[in-house]
């Protein structure tokens, strides 16, 4: 009988369902020492777990069995997804179940602040004041509330933020402008417009476009005594600018669930007045809990009577892919990610031209072409199951195409994406396993690897370009890794070129500002 541990608690309705099931054994462990884990699950089919116990390596070495690990809770930070994945072990988050619930406790931090309730609380039930004078507030009503990221949650925190009276206004640049404007929202590109907000909240993944998201400079820019709210993840506001701004009342009051390194008991922003604070209670509702537990338990039992595998993180979609056509699914899910770092804004339209034999995989080749595309925006939320259903959320349009000659390759991939605006085709190749290869980047022949740090430099084909772009490069102590040059019919030419080092802002601009150039961009994979 297949067996499902229990690694960490979850709600009873969850463990309730879970023993529902006649053919499955079920074994709570949850109350176990983690050091006694290792010994106890080594014949479980799949685990369920919270954010306490690692799924790593040194866990799962003898659950020889195992075939997926179920994460109840969104964020899979605790989970050794490549480790999983190289296992052959399916692994599932739940990532909507706690959507109100942290809605409603964004909203809670937000009343706080400007009500200053806490400390209204405190004085009354324990220095045993009457100080009505001492609590004068402002309302929401009038104010103008910026949501950075208008997903699952931003976008139902400002519908009650209109309820409220507010003039909200978000920035996510990752969405048609119609998902705001539709609700009442104001869109904007210009994240200026967001600083000059009375109050601001993140509801973003937590990523390299998002950490230090708000930082000193950006506070600077801001109105003096903005409210900031972060409910989200920690690090996506800088918290030593966080501290400058509270403690010179630039930022009046500061409303936080979340810490760069929890739990934050240490953390320098518990000693301020003006900040208040929760330990990662976003999902901590009876309610959430509960649904948490519920979708978590179902996954894993699907998972085990193989009938579907829900918010699958690493599992390759249902198709029978043949040996020859398995590099094409990871080239198509490189370009997808090459081209979300290219041109980082909403996409309308994804056309995916398939030639040769891997015509047959093309819904598979198109799954991962947009996790490739959605995940650098989305990490945690985007899976292989969900993804044709974000797309269509945020009205891309899917198109696949075959051609049954590929000359001069045995197969080949062309992904041509589309935003209002702007284009970009790219088309690449796989030599057996392992060696893929990007043949076209916009009309410019090419022969690269989708893999590294990648400089794309675009210029007016004239000469002194290449030796003006590697003596930039070197004034920055960054070392040329591989150089190739494609030029087109219109006098233009275009670099690929890998580096060593990380790229900063200033190479960029530095970059951008030799003689010819038409564009740079900088993509990592």
């Amino acid at each position: 009988m297949p067996k499902i541990a229990i690694c960490d608690p979850i709600h009873p309705q969850g463990l309730d369902l879970l023993h529902r099931q006649a053919d499955l054994e079920i074994a709570d462990f949850s109350c176990l020492e983690k050091n006694a884990l290792p010994e106890v699950i080594k014949d479980a089919d799949a685990l369920i777990t919270r954010s306490m116990t690692p799924i790593n390596a040194h866990l799962l070495a003898n659950a020889t069995k195992l075939k997926a690990v179920v994460r109840a809770g969104v964020g899979v930070d605790n989970v050794d997804l490549p480790y999983c994945s190289q296992r052959g072990i399916v692994v599932m988050n739940v990532p909507t179940a706690n959507t109100i619930a942290a809605v409603e406790l964004t909203m809670a931090h937000m009343l706080n602040a400007i009500r200053r309730f806490p400390g209204a609380n405190a004085q009354l039930k324990h220095d045993k004041l009457w100080r009505r004078e001492d609590w004068y507030g402002t309302e929401l009503y009038g104010k103008k509330l910026g949501i950075i990221g208008f997903g699952n949650i931003g976008s139902r925190v400002g519908v009650r933020a209109l309820a409220f009276g507010m003039e909200v206004i978000t920035y996510d640049p990752y969405i048609p402008k119609s998902k705001a404007t539709d609700l009442g929202v104001l869109y904007t590109k210009d994240f200026k417009d967001i600083l000059a907000c009375d109050i601001i909240t993140i509801h973003t993944p937590k990523n390299k476009e998002t950490i230090n998201i708000i930082d000193k400079e950006q506070i600077a820019q801001m109105k003096e005594g903005v409210v900031l709210i972060n409910c989200a993840r920690g690090g996506l506001y800088n918290e030593e600018a966080l501290y400058e701004g509270l403690k010179s009342k630039k930022v009046r009051w500061l409303g936080l669930d979340v810490f760069s390194k929890e739990p934050g008991t240490a953390n320098p922003l518990l000693d301020l007045d003006n900040v208040y604070v929760t330990p990662h209670i976003g999902a901590n509702t009876l309610e959430s809990q509960e649904q948490i537990a519920k979708e978590a338990a179902q996954a894993a039992i699907q998972a085990l009577r193989g009938s579907s595998y829900p918010n699958a993180l690493n599992i390759p979609v249902q198709e029978d892919i043949a040996t020859y056509a398995k590099p094409y699914l990871q080239l198509a899910q490189k370009l997808g990610f090459f081209c979300a770092q290219v041109h980082k804004g909403a996409w309308s339209a994804l056309e995916l031209t398939l030639a040769g034999s891997i015509c047959e995989y093309g819904n598979s080749l198109l799954t991962f072409a947009l996790m490739g595309l959605l995940k650098p925006t989305l990490g945690d939320k985007i899976n292989y199951v969900n993804a044709p259903f974000i797309a269509k959320e945020r009205q891309i349009h899917l198109t696949t195409k075959t051609l049954e000659d590929a000359t001069p390759y045995t197969n080949f991939i062309t992904l041509q994406l589309s935003a209002p605006g702007y284009s970009t085709q790219i088309s690449a190749t796989a030599f057996g396993d392992d060696l893929l290869k990007i043949t076209n980047i916009d009309g410019f022949e090419m022969d690269v690897k989708p893999q590294g740090t990648m400089i794309l430099f675009k210029n007016t084909d004239k000469p002194g370009v290449i030796g003006n772009v590697g003596h930039t490069l070197a004034k920055h102590n960054i070392n040329i890794a591989d150089f190739r040059l494609g030029r087109n019919a219109k006098a233009e030419a275009l670099a690929a070129i890998l580096v060593d080092a990380p790229i900063s802002p200033a190479i960029l601009h530095d970059l951008q500002k030799v003689p010819h150039c038409l564009g740079v961009s900088l993509v990592s994979i």
